[in-house]
């Protein structure tokens, strides 16, 4: 631990905000949105719109966001492009000054509506250096503050940057996840629609788990055809059989996908063994995966963007797919019985598995973008379709 304050990057005139990374570097900016400081891992993302549904993803709990794309806050923030109600992103960093919002659906400022979750924002960074680093050093732990003064105490940030564990053996679903069980009602939002309205008791039922969701999962598999009924991260086998599923889905989520596995996989394993149709995004899709008997790996940089090009194996079509991802199915030790269905062309790490003798698959990446392109909606589909 540092035991003075870290020497380099002296505070400049005007700097109301700053980013202590836990080896000691220090990064000026301006402050904006919430007032105060907190903790997490840096990560960035390469998308260029939607940053208001990425910073309420609460797959992004226990992260700070670097947002590549220069321009970030433009369209303000509204009502409706919120992801969930619970924490996603502690904070972000951006390049330039957020301006006035410029977009007739815009009800806020995005500093307004920063300061209103919580979140601290940090502007006026040299974000394409900050994504380089990530990109050769992995993803650091560190500490965004922001006081509209300039005060901080630097040895104590970086202590706590220091102390953190990082997300590797942390179970955050059980933080984000809903406390409640929920009838889901609402499809996908459409410019001068709004959100759909679409219901019928002859629907196949879909137990969702809830490890972290974004809402757009829930409209995507309504659009297709479901009817949903989304449960706790930490719901019993027995009462997601007592709810007569024709399918249970398990969502993205947050956190160490072993750490969450320690009480959701043994339930994943008994719906397997049951042949229950399983459908799995990201953090559900790893879970999946150990179910079946595969092994995750923490990733040097992750996933995390609008732009991630995906290999389908069994037909050699790419789809652009949306990501948000710091662990993975380890492909290089799949077991028997596990296929691997995706790969990202980026990397060649796993992006889909299905469960040979199962009614049971589930991709890395997000089908329901959200924000992203939706080439994958046929996914939905797909696990609609398997439920009779």
């Amino acid at each position: 631990m540092a035991d003075a304050a870290p020497s380099l990057a002296p505070q400049p005139k005007g700097a109301s905000g700053v980013l202590v990374l836990a080896d000691g570097t220090v990064i000026w900016g301006k402050g904006f949105g919430a007032v105060g400081d907190a903790v997490g891992e840096v990560c960035f993302n390469t998308a260029m719109t939607g940053y208001q549904e990425v910073l309420t993803d609460p797959s992004y709990a226990g992260q700070i966001v670097t947002f590549t794309f220069p321009h970030i806050g433009n369209v303000g923030t509204n009502d409706e492009d919120n992801e969930a109600h619970v924490d996603g992103a502690v904070g972000c960093v951006v390049r330039e000054d957020v301006t006035a919002p410029s977009n007739f659906r815009a009800r806020d400022h995005l500093s307004t509506w920063l300061a209103a979750k919580g979140k601290i924002g940090l502007a006026g960074i040299d974000t394409r250096a900050l994504t380089r680093r990530i990109r050769l050093s992995g993803a650091p732990n560190a500490v965004i503050a922001h006081h509209p003064e300039g005060k901080f105490d630097l040895v104590a940030l970086l202590k706590r940057a220091q102390a953190w564990p990082g997300l590797e053996g942390m179970d955050l679903a059980r933080v984000v996840s809903r406390t409640g069980q929920q009838e889901w009602e609402g499809g996908i939002w459409t410019l001068g629609k709004g959100f759909a309205h679409e219901t019928g008791a002859a629907r196949p039922h879909v137990v969702a788990i809830d490890y972290g969701a974004k809402d757009n999962i829930f409209r995507n598999l309504v659009k297709a055809g479901a009817h949903v009924t989304v449960v706790p991260a930490q719901t019993p086998l027995e009462t997601i059989l007592s709810l007569n599923p024709a399918g249970v889905f398990l969502s993205n989520g947050p956190g160490d996908p072993a750490a969450t596995g320690s009480y959701a996989v043994p339930v994943i394993a008994a719906l397997l063994e049951r042949d229950v149709p399983i459908f799995g995004i990201c953090l559900g899709h790893q879970m999946l995966g150990i179910a079946a008997g595969a092994t995750t790996t923490k990733m040097h940089q992750g996933h995390r963007g609008a732009n991630h090009p995906v290999k389908r194996l069994a037909d050699g079509v790419v789809e652009i797919t949306s990501m948000n991802h710091g662990f993975a199915v380890d492909n290089s030790v799949l077991p028997e019985g596990v296929e691997e269905t995706h790969v990202s062309l980026f990397d060649g790490s796993n992006c889909g598995i299905a469960v040979q003798g199962k009614r049971a698959f589930g991709v890395q990446y997000h089908p329901e973008a959200s924000p992203g392109p939706q080439d994958s909606f046929y996914l939905f589909e797909k696990f609609v379709g398997m439920l009779g």
